[in-house]
């Protein structure tokens, strides 16, 4: 694998290290400015080095719009974390005929949250509902529509500011809900799985629960994620995420 990554944030800058120490530093780096001392900074796709095989996305859903598609019809597999990107159906189309151009995969990295597996194969028998509930403390809504339905300062007791339809949720806060496009690519899709948000004053972290029924049975998953020591809003799980999905994609053996 040679890699390429886009930004070169606090989620960008933790995998770049993380990738490093595995002997597989990237060749170059996406960013609009500098990239980091020693790092070869570019543009675009199209002045990456020859011979990169894989493009990591660690920019949010505008840095996938920008580069993923061209990076798809080049041949250039891509690894993203911005899975909320995808309920914009335009965006999605692209980025599919892209991959069939240059006979490419975009790969999903699992971000913030777990049990995807277990929805993946509840969805191959049959599901019946899939319910996505995300928790953060009131200052992790801050500078998203939340602020618009509630005063996020003077909560005392949880409260909910959405709920409705994953794709509706990934549309409408394009920073907060990844997971929820996770969790709906996973099972019955964007428009099938259910969505709410909820400001919690007593909320310890970001806390992610699923909840599935199906022909499989049931099942209930929640995790209390911790952030990255330098960004409280970067989950951590996510970065960690992104290690782990170039990890299988390199390995000879897979889960």
């Amino acid at each position: 694998m040679k890699l390429a990554v886009i930004g070169a944030g606090s989620i960008g800058g933790w995998v770049i290290a993380a990738l490093a120490r595995d002997g597989l530093g990237p060749a170059a780096v996406i960013v609009r400015g500098s990239a980091p001392s020693g790092l070869h900074a570019v543009r675009s796709v199209a002045e990456l080095p020859p011979g990169v095989t894989h493009l990591v996305d660690c920019a949010g859903h505008a840095g996938l719009a920008a580069h993923g598609p061209a990076a798809l019809a080049a041949g250039i597999d891509v690894i993203t974390l911005s899975l909320g990107a995808l309920a914009d159906e335009g965006l999605a189309r692209d980025l599919a005929e892209a991959a069939e151009a240059g006979g490419a995969r975009l790969h999903l990295a699992s971000g913030a949250i777990g049990a995807l597996d277990a929805l993946r194969a509840g969805a191959a028998g049959g599901l019946r509902s899939v319910r996505y509930t995300g928790r953060k403390p009131p200052k992790g809504w801050a500078g998203s529509p939340a602020e618009d339905v509630l005063d996020l300062s003077a909560l005392t007791t949880p409260a909910a500011h959405f709920e409705g339809s994953a794709r509706q949720a990934a549309l409408r806060y394009p920073k907060n809900a990844n997971v929820a496009a996770a969790v709906a690519l996973a099972g019955l899709g964007f428009d099938q799985t259910q969505a709410r948000l909820l400001a919690d004053p007593t909320a310890a972290g970001n806390v992610h629960e699923v909840e599935a029924e199906g022909n499989f049975g049931s099942f209930r998953f929640e995790i209390t994620g911790a952030s990255l020591p330098d960004n409280p809003r970067s989950s951590a799980l996510a970065a960690m995420s992104v290690l782990a999905e170039v990890r299988r994609l390199r390995a000879r053996v897979t889960t």
